[in-house]
């Protein structure tokens, strides 16, 4: 039996050794051979058959190494597409994914030194979106199937569509209360016509007697030139004037205190339809403008990197100056005057002083700027006046701590 037959236990061995990831290093792409130790790698490439490989390679080096290039990325992108299609992760993951099979294509074989080279190529090529983070590169695949830009176009369309709605429910909310302000003026004219009225009727009102019969003022001659007599307070037989004979002026008054209450009635069923319209809205704008991320120019953030504990910025506020990639912001040291790019996820919100400058950075009113009022301890929540912009003089009363930080009033 020879030294290394099949089953020999050398052979054995060798398979067992052969069967995990070895160093790429000592990995020939054109032999697709992968070799244990450098002195096995030595000998492969003092081998006869890996001589013929490197005569064809010599013929069209550029070529070859274009195709592996090619194949390279492919496979590269396809991994990512697979694994993590809709996600932000650290290129240095992915590839940890893509060469545990032992069979891909090795990155030594291609035109790309590094995997930052490579990862800068496939930004700069718009295949994927990269940013640097003191944690490494990371990238977020960009899908350009069709069927992908298509359900992209739908939604931005009923994205829009959603905003034309909201303004049109705020022009028709502006206009009832225009047309509730204009109306008002002539329901107060109006009242005030039926008590002029009123008040006429009760000086020109006529006295009947119990039986019915017309009692006459005891001097009609009397009167104050006007042609009109003289209210009697006591009539000629003794009677005063009793509820009955004020029954029609008080008819009167009744019938004007229920159109009264019927009036206010409405305007409180219009004051109730219109708050639930603007509940509606808050939710609609909530949902909206709710996103993953919170980043913007002008902020004051704290860093709470643990791993810059050792440089001193730990715990220490900054003024966010560039936002990259949405996740990602240049942040300047308030102390040092020194320049960092941080990871959201490594940052958090400042509050300031009551009466100071806050932005709104997250939620229904995102992106405006306001003066803090106050602050509930017991709920984690302040209270914040608008200022600027259409919801101008809006105040919240009770917005998450998260959702507002603290503006230098420069973005």
């Amino acid at each position: 039996m020879g030294k290394n037959e099949f089953l020999t236990p050398k052979a054995i061995a060798n398979r067992i050794k052969a069967k995990g990831l070895q160093k790429l290093r000592w990995y020939c792409q054109m032999c697709q051979k992968q070799c244990r130790d450098e002195n096995g790698f030595k000998c492969h490439c003092m081998s006869e058959s890996h001589q013929r490989q490197m005569e064809v390679f010599g013929q069209n080096p550029d070529r070859i190494v274009d195709g592996y290039s090619e194949e390279f990325e492919s496979d590269f992108l396809e991994h990512v597409k697979r694994t993590h299609r809709f996600s932000r992760v650290a290129a240095t993951v992915v590839y940890n994914e893509y060469i545990a099979d032992r069979h891909h294509v090795h990155m030594n074989s291609t035109k790309w030194a590094t995997l930052t080279d490579f990862v800068k190529y496939l930004g700069r090529t718009g295949k994927c979106k990269v940013d640097e983070t003191p944690k490494g590169w990371f990238m977020t695949y960009i899908d350009r199937e069709p069927e992908t830009l298509l359900k992209e176009g739908l939604k931005n369309k009923r994205a829009r569509a959603e905003v034309a709605d909201e303004e049109r429910q705020e022009r028709a909310i502006a206009e009832q209360i225009e047309r509730a302000s204009k109306s008002a003026k002539p329901d107060q004219l109006q009242s005030e016509a039926e008590m002029s009225e009123i008040l006429e009727d009760r000086e020109e009102k006529v006295a009947f007697s119990l039986g019915g019969s017309l009692l006459k003022p005891k001097d009609n001659k009397a009167g104050n030139g006007s042609g009109r007599p003289p209210r009697p307070s006591v009539f000629e037989n003794g009677d005063e004037e009793t509820e009955e004979k004020r029954g029609p002026t008080k008819g009167r008054e009744g019938n004007k205190s229920v159109g009264d209450n019927s009036r206010v009635q409405r305007r409180n069923d219009a004051a109730d339809a219109l708050g639930e319209i603007m509940k509606e809205q808050e939710r609609a704008r909530e949902k909206a403008n709710r996103k993953d991320y919170w980043l913007c120019e002008g902020i004051v953030v704290k860093v709470m990197s643990k791993a810059l504990a050792d440089k001193g910025y730990y715990k220490q506020k900054g003024v966010v100056t560039k936002v990259i990639g949405k996740y990602v912001g240049e942040v300047k040291m308030l102390d040092s005057g020194d320049v960092l790019k941080v990871d959201q996820e490594e940052l958090e919100t400042v509050l300031p002083q009551i009466g100071g400058l806050v932005r709104i950075v997250n939620g229904a009113y995102r992106d405006s700027n306001g003066r803090l009022l106050g602050i509930d301890t017991k709920k984690f929540a302040a209270k914040v006046q608008i200022e600027k912009g259409k919801y101008d003089g809006r105040v919240l009363p009770a917005i998450d701590y998260e959702d507002i930080c603290k503006f230098t009033g420069t973005s």
